[in-house]
Formats: structure tokens, sequence, C-alpha cells
């Protein structure tokens, strides 16, 4: 019965640290300016801002695309620093 308990208690805790790396991932920018076009992106993919100076949708998509591609890079990054090995290996149930 403990034991369930224990579980309970594991799974709040990892749902706490999902939702506190999801702030943390919101709340970083990704700044990317390419052929005019500027994008400001989060952590967490989240587009914030798209500045055009009169340019075209191919021009606008690789700009987005390359901005989403690093904050990819990035977060992913900052997640391992965060939950390490061990803590994925627990959301793995090993």
């Amino acid at each position: 019965m403990f034991d369930k308990f224990r579980q309970v208690a594991e799974l709040k805790k990892m749902r706490d640290q999902a939702l506190a790396i999801q702030k943390q991932l919101d709340a970083e920018i990704i700044e990317i300016e390419k052929n005019g076009v500027a994008v400001k992106i989060s952590l967490a993919q989240k587009v914030k801002e798209i500045v055009t100076n009169g340019k075209n949708d191919s021009e606008i998509t690789e700009a987005v695309n390359q901005a989403i591609k690093e904050s990819q890079e990035k977060a992913a990054k900052k997640m391992q620093g965060m939950v390490g090995i061990e803590g994925l290996k627990g959301l793995l149930g090993q």
C-alpha cells in the first residue's frame, strides 16, 4: 500500500518537474534573422513574432524552420542537463 503512495508521490514530483521545465522553455526566446525575415520563437517552439520586409512565403518558411530547428537543439541540451539520465530511466520505468 505504501508503494502506491510512493508511486503517486513520484508521479507528482515528475509532473512538477516537467511543468517547471516547460515554464523555462517558454521563457527562453531564440531570435533568427534570415533573408530579411526576423523570427522570435521560444524553446517550447511557440512562435512569438515574425517580422518581414516584403518577403515571400518561401523566405518566411525558411526563416521559421531555422528558428524551430535551433530552438529544438537548445531545448534538448537544456532538458538533458535538467533531467539527466537517471530521470529519463524513471520515466521509462527502468
